[in-house]
């Protein structure tokens, strides 16, 4: 996988939650999981056994590896800023931002992130400007599609898992086991971390928590995890709060060429 494809924004959070709530009604044992082998360059050594059985375990929840894997088409509405098309299986990606009218066009099948971006109706030729406006979209689909699947991004290269312990979910009150993900040298902002609330029944991840910086002890955002709707199998939240709504989600294996070809 080259260097470029490596979604995802990447994160903050916690060392120690303050508040510690009852969770005895958490089970102990880990949910059976599915095959769900770490990526090239997951920080197996760092990470705790404990966080990676419970990562897992969201996989399997949230629809299975093996959904993941055979899903190939992903559209989404980011926040009703932009649309994105992603080519999982040939690392393809459109992006449309309609309040600019800018359409990107991203592959990432190669070493170089290549491609082309039309502007206001006109297609850029200087490369100088391609490359910075190629650069500014692969930023935006790190994060956008980060938003959308994260919960099968959490053993991607350059991660590592933390059990921070069993504790109670700020937005939702229920029992929850908490990971933390730091990054190495993977991602826009390598120093960020994320803590993530995932609920001690369902598996499913109720709550998150972004930090800038993995040395601070406030969150900069805090969202929930709602709206869960089952796409060909997979389990996917659109719903993060307020005006951060991801929306028109659709995972298909059919779409025409043309959206990764063509403006």
């Amino acid at each position: 996988m080259n260097r470029y494809f490596l979604p995802l924004l990447l994160v903050g959070l916690l060392t120690a939650c303050q508040n510690t709530a009852d969770t005895s009604s958490i089970d102990a044992t880990v949910a059976t999981v599915d095959v769900n082998p770490a990526a090239d360059g997951f920080d197996l050594s760092g990470s705790d056994e404990r966080a990676i059985a419970i990562a897992d375990s969201v996989v399997k929840y949230h629809g299975g590896r093996k959904a993941y894997d055979d899903a190939r088409y992903f559209s989404w509405n980011f926040f009703g800023a932009r649309t994105l098309d992603w080519d999982k299986e040939e690392q393809r990606v459109r992006i449309e931002v309609p309040s600019k009218d800018i359409i990107y066009l991203l592959d990432y099948s190669n070493d170089d992130l290549t491609g082309a971006v039309r502007k206001e109706g006109v297609e850029m030729t200087d490369p100088d400007s391609l490359s910075i406006y190629l650069q500014s979209a692969n930023s935006m689909f790190i994060n956008d599609s980060y938003w959308l699947v994260q919960p099968f991004k959490l053993k991607d290269s350059g991660v590592t898992l933390k059990y921070v312990g069993e504790m109670n979910d700020p937005l939702k009150d229920r029992a929850s086991h908490v990971l933390r993900l730091t990054f190495k040298d993977v991602g826009d902002t390598p120093g960020n971390a994320y803590q993530l609330y995932v609920d001690g029944e369902t598996y499913r991840i109720n709550t998150w928590h972004f930090f800038r910086s993995a040395d601070d002890t406030e969150p900069a955002i805090e969202s929930p995890f709602d709206g869960y709707r089952e796409y060909e199998g997979l389990l996917l939240s659109g719903d993060r709060g307020g005006p951060k709504q991801l929306t028109d989600i659709v995972v298909t294996n059919e779409m025409d060429d043309t959206v990764f070809t063509q403006f």
